[in-house]
């Protein structure tokens, strides 16, 4: 299992890398977070917004910063 935020480095993607991994804690998925800024692997993605939160390669939300707990439950709908 892979979980990834892509982004530019801007400080919304940051907060969302954090906010990302403090939501895999609570969850206690000893999973860690990837932190991309290569804008290329986003639109590989098919992806035009960043952030952009990615489970196994696949992007799950794109262009938001969420709450902690819209993250836990996308997470916990996207982990196969």
């Amino acid at each position: 299992m892979n979980i990834q935020v892509l982004g530019s480095g801007c400080p919304t993607c940051h907060q969302l890398y954090k906010v990302t991994q403090e939501a895999a804690k609570e969850l206690g998925w000893p999973i860690e977070v990837e932190y991309i800024k290569d804008i290329d692997k986003a639109l590989a993605m098919g992806v035009m917004s960043l952030p952009v939160l990615a489970v196994n390669g696949r992007p799950i939300l794109a262009g938001l910063l969420p709450s902690k707990e819209k993250i836990k439950k996308l997470l916990q709908e996207n982990i196969t």
